[in-house]
């Protein structure tokens, strides 16, 4: 829950990353599985596991329940969230935290799911965090950053190549269901023709550089 005024509402902006800035993360990234039992129309219901980090990647292409039973010594904490449309970088987000052996139950026994592991890193003044995806949404990057109120005047990091914050496509619960690897090719070809977009009614967006 947002400490800001702002009740459940959750504030982010999210980046398609072509590769993982291992420079700037750090070395122990942790092992997230969530399972959603509803997805329609922005509307979700998701439980989460999650470790607090073990500093190994995914194996290739890992069933969900699979990783999350590879590293289930490692779960720490579990949460189910109910959410809300994503509307210009907004969204209604309420959690609780569950035992985690509940938690880790209901995952097993129903609900679509995606697995990722995902690296934090702090840059400027905001803390972002990468999730790499694996099983089906291989090889998928997104960079996601969160303040306690809308997310405007961003610096954005040379890695983000484009902004997905309201592609519905880029939804953790669309992942769950139409996975990156059954679409991936269609919308990297898209970015290749009508080149990269970000939000501009979120204030002035400071573009860091590319490399050559």
């Amino acid at each position: 829950m947002s400490e800001t005024g702002y009740g459940d509402f959750e504030f982010e902006r999210r980046f398609w990353v072509p590769d993982l800035p291992v420079d700037v993360l750090d070395t122990a990234p942790a092992v997230i599985v969530q399972s959603y039992y509803l997805a329609d129309e922005g509307y979700a219901i998701r439980v989460r596991a999650q470790t607090s980090g073990i500093g190994s990647a995914l194996e290739p292409g890992q069933d969900p329940l699979d990783a999350l039973e590879a590293h289930l010594a490692e779960v720490d904490f579990c949460a189910i969230t109910v959410k809300g449309p994503m509307s210009g970088g907004t969204r209604y987000e309420a959690e609780r935290e569950l035992d985690v052996a509940v938690g880790i139950q209901l995952i097993r026994r129903g609900g679509a799911r995606v697995v990722k592991t995902r690296h934090a890193a702090w840059l400027g003044t905001d803390g972002w965090v990468v999730d790499v995806f694996g099983g089906e949404n291989e090889p998928l990057v997104v960079a996601e950053v969160e303040r306690g109120g809308p997310v405007t005047d961003l610096s954005i990091p040379a890695f983000c190549v484009t902004e997905v914050t309201d592609d519905v496509r880029f939804s953790n619960e669309s992942l769950a269901r139409r996975p990156y690897s059954a679409w991936g090719h269609e919308f990297e070809a898209e970015l290749a023709r009508t080149g990269p977009r970000f939000l501009q009614d979120m204030g002035h967006n400071h573009l860091e550089p590319r490399g050559e």
